[in-house]
């Protein structure tokens, strides 16, 4: 796992608690915030395991927002459907906070279910989970798969 802190970015994305619930607002560059950023998470958390092709793992990411979805996947030249687990989840629901990558997690499980894939990662035996909030701060952690069961 790694935690990476943007420079000069506090106050991009600030929470508040107000009688409709939560509200977010965000700068309108954070998603070049976050895509600029993102590849030396990655290189922190995947180096210790060797991997650096980003489209061998799968993805869970918290969504934000199309445009930071957006960002992200053209910088790291991701494929469409790497990230086609969290735009479903961010359809469906919208953004959740932090509890979108458990629903995430679940879709992508059901899908690998569904598609008889090897393990509940998409076949593949590593992937990501980033988040990213107030500060700006980048969670990235790494996770390895389970294989399906099926009976």
């Amino acid at each position: 796992a790694a935690q990476t802190f943007i420079p000069n970015s506090a106050g991009a994305i600030a929470g508040n608690l107000r009688e409709v619930g939560l509200t977010f607002h965000l700068w309108p560059n954070v998603p070049t915030l976050i895509s600029e950023n993102i590849e030396k998470c990655l290189t922190q958390a995947f180096d210790p395991l060797g991997i650096s092709d980003w489209n061998s793992l799968f993805w869970i990411a918290h969504p934000g927002g199309p445009a930071i979805l957006d960002a992200v996947e053209a910088k790291l030249n991701l494929e469409k459907k790497k990230l086609e687990a969290t735009r479903h989840v961010l359809s469906e629901y919208g953004n959740m906070s932090s509890a979108c990558v458990l629903f995430i997690l679940d879709e992508m499980r059901k899908k690998s279910l569904k598609g008889e894939k090897a393990t509940t990662g998409e076949g593949l035996d590593w992937g990501v989970l980033f988040g990213f909030g107030p500060g700006l701060t980048i969670e990235t952690v790494v996770l390895h798969r389970v294989p399906t069961v099926t009976n």
